[in-house]
């Protein structure tokens, strides 16, 4: 069964940052895309950045790319994503989301290729 669970959230202050991570249970990192999405209080869904392990392609968002960085570590079947100089706008729940269509799905946002979903983790900027 595949399982994601995301951790790192919580409290961070404006201008820190913010390192999330993705375990992956049930299936490798091989062959899949992750992509990191989130939603804000009001807004709807908004992708941030996926990326194939496999291939290290990496994409991003113009709102987080200038500060964020995807990484994986294949042997702890992790994704990592990092965000500096968080803003207060950037309060919201945070997911992370695996794709069976692997490295094609790398370049894109688009929630409907992402077939499985973690329970998301809170994010709050303090200003």
């Amino acid at each position: 069964e595949v399982h994601l669970v995301e951790s790192g959230g919580g409290l961070v202050q404006a201008g820190g940052t913010l390192r999330l991570s993705c375990a992956a249970s049930g299936f490798s990192l091989n062959g899949y895309a992750i992509g990191w999405f989130r939603r804000a209080p009001g807004k709807e869904r908004e992708g941030l950045s996926s990326f194939s392990p496999l291939e290290r392609i990496a994409y991003y968002a113009d709102s987080v790319k200038d500060r964020s960085t995807i990484s994986s570590d294949n042997a702890k079947n992790t994704v990592y994503l990092e965000i500096k100089n968080m803003k207060p706008d950037d309060t919201a729940v945070y997911y992370c989301a695996a794709s069976h269509h692997g490295p094609e799905v790398a370049g894109t946002l688009q929630s409907g290729w992402f077939q499985y979903w973690g329970q998301g983790t809170q994010v709050t900027v303090s200003s």
